[in-house]
């Protein structure tokens, strides 16, 4: 049986300085890795480790990192024999917002990589039908990227007070400006 203190060694024997463990995960065992080696790992993972699911693929934007972690990609693979769960993270830069496709490991990977590129615009080399899924076409932006603000200051038809985001005036209430 596969524990997570064994998978978490067997992982750091074998990428040392690419790969290090994230503390900032309580649920399961996590890792952070180069994104020149995450194709590697997660291969090594399905191949020599029987991770043989893969859950979860992801984008995210930390738009106030710095621009070399702005964007990144999380996986969730799952071993089912030995139910043991990794998830792994990997950050790229914003003026290259690219990593290699997991779509010849997982079948999966396919549809969960053209959302991620729809949503993100991350680009996932080598993946055999990377466009848009859920998006239109001629759509320029990525919607889940930080890169706009909250709301349309030109907006005439919604009363901020009424959503508790204007401080209290007078001494009355935000429960009284109705």
């Amino acid at each position: 049986m596969l524990t997570k203190e064994e998978l978490i060694e067997k992982l750091t024997a074998r990428y040392g300085e690419s790969i290090r463990v994230d503390e900032d995960s309580l649920d399961l065992p996590a890792v952070i890795i180069d994104r020149a080696k995450a194709h590697d790992l997660v291969k090594y993972l399905r191949d020599e480790l029987g991770f043989n699911f893969l859950t979860t693929l992801c984008g995210m934007h930390y738009a106030d990192n710095a621009p070399e972690q702005q964007f990144g990609v999380v996986y969730h693979i799952h071993n089912w024999i030995e139910n043991v769960r990794l998830r792994i993270k990997t950050f790229l830069p914003a003026d290259n917002v690219a990593v290699d496709t997991m779509s010849d490991l997982y079948a999966s990977a396919n549809w969960q990589e053209r959302e991620t590129y729809d949503f993100y615009g991350i680009d996932f080399k080598g993946h055999p039908d990377l466009r848009r899924i859920l998006n239109m076409d001629e759509m320029e932006s990525f919607p889940m990227r930080k890169e706009f603000p909250m709301e349309d200051p030109g907006r005439t038809d919604k009363d901020d007070r009424y959503f508790g985001r204007v401080p209290q005036t007078n001494n009355v209430p935000n429960n009284e400006l109705r």
